[in-house]
């Protein structure tokens, strides 16, 4: 187990609340291993005599319920295993602590296409979705589900489960319109997690240490290809005080100055959950007081909103229009409708049936896609129509253009380029994953 570190980040508060320090782990790659980490941070709990509020996975987490979800996994065969977050998911066990994971590169990806837009994958274990924003508090936490592959970056989301062999992989590669919604992001993000590294943050830290310790890892940086460019994008655009990361299977910390004088990013990276590694952290941040909860975002959900109706859903380039929307009326919307309704996200609900451990395979072999209750009751309480599992989306003439400006007469649209791009033969994503 990993020394603890405590680390502040100022948050701007009102003079008019009483600031108190709220304790966040941070926890690299989890690898489905939920019952070591929260062993883990009980254990520091009971000897540091602290409480922790909230614990951040920064991806890999597999939340792999039953035997079918092994099959959307992809790892190899000899590191394909239930682990234990079906034991969270079937209500066994209960999370210890309030969770917030994002995607990685092994993940059991049919479950997390449920939750597209976010949600609780168990009680008390919520997924940011492939790109959201939440708030725990008055901590406003942003996320980037996936790692950075160029042949899929400008595609869209093509894959329906059950997955093919390449499906398999390209399901959890990030792609250009989840990173442009999070760049519509106006107001200070104070978290933001993603599982590869911006490109460029070793820049910023001791790479010859890191490069001693992972020598393989030279000429990437050298070659400035270590690391993700839409991620580094996002990094220069919300510069949030902190940025945490995984999927490299080290850690490294870096301070990333933003122009003179201006923010500074503290970033760092974990390592996976085996012991002996530092694969935990603990930060401390100023909020107000609680109880703590996870709650919707206003401006999140206002841009989930303006943006769906352009959501890309084929293997077509997809181009974007060159024109800001304006978000004002939206978000105005938005807030009218959480006022009524409360901000807390819609509640749990179990869509396949649970692992027996007993039994030699998990009873139900459906590998489809389910219509999660969460996610359509999101999409509702937004009047927005559930497009996840079309094969091909209801009007494709949508699917080319940019997002539609309401307030003007053209509805700033752009055409866009309709050929498809050739995908190659091989994807190059088996990295380590224990």
């Amino acid at each position: 187990m990993s020394s603890k570190v405590i680390l502040e980040i100022p948050v701007s508060m009102p003079d008019t609340f009483r600031k108190i320090s709220m304790k966040i782990a941070i926890e690299g790659c989890m690898h489905g291993d939920l019952d070591n980490v929260y062993a883990t941070l009980l254990h520091l709990q009971e000897v540091e005599r602290t409480k922790i509020d909230l614990l951040i996975c920064c991806g890999d987490f597999q939340a792999v319920r039953n035997e079918t979800d092994l099959e959307s996994l992809s790892v190899p065969p000899k590191y394909r295993s239930m682990n234990s977050f079906w034991k969270y998911y079937s209500g066994e066990k209960v999370a210890p602590f309030p969770t917030i994971f994002i995607g990685g590169n092994h993940e059991a990806s049919n479950y997390l296409w449920e939750l597209y837009y976010g949600g609780w994958a168990a009680p008390d274990i919520y997924f940011l979705g492939f790109a959201g924003v939440v708030k725990f508090g008055s901590i406003r936490i942003g996320g980037l589900s996936g790692i950075y592959k160029s042949n899929h970056y400008h595609l869209g989301h093509f894959e329906r489960p059950p997955y093919n062999s390449k499906d398999i992989k390209s399901v959890y590669h990030v792609r250009e319109y989840d990173v442009h919604k999070l760049m519509q992001v106006q107001e200070p993000v104070d978290i933001f997690v993603s599982h590869d590294w911006p490109l460029g943050v070793t820049d910023h830290g001791n790479w010859k240490d890191l490069v001693r310790d992972k020598p393989y890892f030279m000429e990437e940086i050298q070659d400035r290809t270590l690391g993700s460019k839409p991620a580094a994008e996002l990094l220069e655009k919300l510069k949030p005080p902190y940025w945490f990361s995984a999927h490299l299977h080290c850690k490294f910390a870096a301070l990333v100055q933003h122009g003179d004088g201006g923010p500074v990013t503290k970033f760092l990276a974990l390592d996976k959950c085996i012991p002996g590694r530092n694969f935990l952290q603990i930060i401390e941040v100023e909020s107000e007081p609680g109880p703590y909860e996870i709650q919707y975002d206003e401006e999140w959900l206002a841009i989930t909103r303006r943006y769906n109706s352009i959501i890309p859903l084929t293997m077509k380039r997809f181009f974007f229009g060159d024109k800001e929307l304006d978000m004002e009326e939206t978000r105005q919307w938005v807030r009218s409708k959480l006022q009524s309704r409360g901000t807390k996200p819609f509640e749990f609900v179990r869509t396949v049936p649970c692992y027996n451990s007993s039994q030699t395979s998990a009873s139900g072999s459906f590998s489809g896609h389910n219509r999660n209750p969460q996610t359509e009751a999101l999409l509702q309480f937004l009047e927005l129509p559930y497009v996840l599992d079309d094969s091909e989306p209801a009007d494709s003439s949508s699917i080319s253009r940019g997002p539609v400006d309401y307030n003007s007469e053209d509805g700033g649209i752009k055409d866009a380029d309709a050929n498809e791009i050739q995908l190659p033969e091989e994807d190059d994503d088996d990295d380590e994953v224990a």
